[in-house]
């Protein structure tokens, strides 16, 4: 079973950046679509953004639009997620997920996926 380990959440102000990182347990492992959701307290999980494994496309949230991206290192096989500009409104607990086959297509703007890692917490003060 591979497994998807996130790091690099933190406190920072607004407007600051941070970079999230997502591993997988396995070098091989080649999903269709990877992702980012995020859950505040009392809020269902949300979209964030994805990328599909030739990186040719990436789908954004209209709210992280131009502040956030997506990336992906093919080597290591780290999924990433750049967000400059941080907002609160942007505290949540961040996760990554992975679509495969067929129903990938239901992991790039939905919480369908078939793994998921455990999250990073990301806090901005105003």
């Amino acid at each position: 079973q591979v497994r998807l380990v996130e790091s690099g959440g933190g406190l920072v102000q607004a407007g600051d950046s941070l970079r999230l990182s997502c591993a997988a347990s396995e070098r091989d492992f080649s999903p269709a679509i990877m992702a980012w959701f995020r859950q505040a307290p009392g809020r269902e999980r949300e979209f964030v953004a994805a990328i599909n494994w030739s990186k040719t496309n990436t789908n954004y949230a209209d709210s992280v639009k131009g502040r956030f991206t997506i990336s992906r290192d093919d080597t290591n096989n780290i999924l990433y997620l750049q967000m400059n500009n941080l907002k609160p409104g942007d505290t949540a607990k961040y996760s990554c997920a992975a679509g495969m086959g067929l129903s990938s297509v239901l992991c790039w703007s939905a919480p369908e996926c078939d793994y998921w890692g455990q999250g990073t917490q990301v806090t901005v003060s105003s």
